[in-house]
């Protein structure tokens, strides 16, 4: 018999299970208890539960952890995670500690169907959704789990493309039945997929990043496919439509590309897109793929267009490149291993 996993169900979900098996309802607090906050990998080890309870359980059911099959090493401190699904396919985890800080980059998805130019994950197509289980299992399963302070959805996938399993996943996260992590040190990262982005925006109090990388409708359009379904515009126009004055941030990532999108035309299209908006703009270094005609733009290019929308009263930072000498960037190192497998 194929045991299903505990790992990755909800209060609710396991409410309806121990009821359905005949066992009292307070039984699943207890055992969200033990899958979320303790370090245990069997269901023998919550011993809290009656021995019948746990006998029943055993029978058809199993913690369903995944440990990593493999890990890279940065000298920087940054460690890459692979992990084999249940599907047999491949997804990464990034761990990138920094001083008192300790952010885990985490993937909703086996590949990606947004075809965006500068993604290796895109290279991959779309092999299928993660459940929220095997979202929160990057995070349980590394051995710095303890560690981490801060997680974003910026791994392989288009988050907002497995909306359901995502909000379960950030559900289990920040539950106090479950990891009870601050929503505040979460971030989402999408291109834009505009009604799962307002569903979001209204289920969750995670922060919200866009992957923006260019202003202009047509040259956008160039490099992410999802500008011809759903305009920079209107998902900007509907960001609006939210208060981000308080503790909650929306930001804005944007790669930067030698001679398509660092120049002072598109300072000036940044700065009317992002007009009075509470925001931030994440500048990011390219760091190329195999097989792409792109070109990051030089450190000085990134300096002046920084400063440039920083003197235009936008939030600008540059994020530091860290684990290159590991293929940290999303879809790398994944991809080496399914052209492992299909060459086997």
């Amino acid at each position: 018999m194929n045991k299903k996993p505990l790992f990755g169900l909800t209060l609710s979900q396991l409410t309806d299970l121990v009821l359905t098996e005949g066992l009292p309802k307070f039984t699943a607090k207890q055992i969200a208890d033990w899958l979320y906050k303790k370090d245990i990998d069997s269901i023998d080890q919550m011993t809290n539960l009656s021995i019948d309870a746990r006998t029943k359980l055993s029978e058809k059911y199993r913690i369903g952890l995944v440990k990593p099959s493999k890990v890279a090493e940065s000298a920087d401190g940054t460690k890459k995670y692979l992990f084999t699904t249940e599907s047999l396919k491949f997804v990464e985890a990034a761990y990138i500690p920094d001083n008192d800080r300790a952010t885990l980059c985490v993937s909703s998805q086996v590949g990606c169907k947004m075809g965006c130019l500068f993604c290796m994950t895109g290279k991959q197509g779309f092999q299928g959704n993660l459940s929220a289980g095997e979202i929160v299992n990057q995070l349980r399963s590394i051995p710095e789990w303890h560690k981490v302070t801060n997680i974003v959805y910026m791994g392989m996938g288009e988050p907002l493309d497995n909306l359901d399993n995502v909000l379960s996943s950030l559900d289990i996260l920040t539950a106090d039945w479950g990891m009870a992590m601050s929503p505040r040190r979460i971030t989402v990262s999408s291109i834009g997929v505009k009604p799962a982005m307002v569903k979001f925006l209204e289920l969750s109090q995670c922060h919200l990043a866009i992957s923006l990388h260019n202003p202009f409708d047509e040259e956008r359009r160039a490099l992410m496919p999802i500008e011809n379904v759903y305009p920079i515009q209107d998902v900007v126009d509907e960001i609006r439509k939210y208060d981000f004055s308080g503790q909650r941030r929306v930001s804005f990532e944007y790669i930067m590309f030698e001679g398509l999108n660092d120049t002072p035309v598109h300072v000036k299209g940044m700065v009317k897109l992002l007009k009075n908006l509470n925001c931030r703009v994440n500048l990011i270094r390219f760091h190329p793929i195999p097989n792409s005609p792109l070109k990051g733009s030089p450190d000085e290019q990134i300096f002046k267009f920084r400063d440039a929308l920083t003197s235009k009263g936008i939030f600008t930072t540059i994020r530091a490149s860290r684990g290159l000498d590991i293929q940290a960037a999303c879809g790398l190192l994944s991809t080496k291993e399914l052209q492992k497998k299909d060459n086997q």
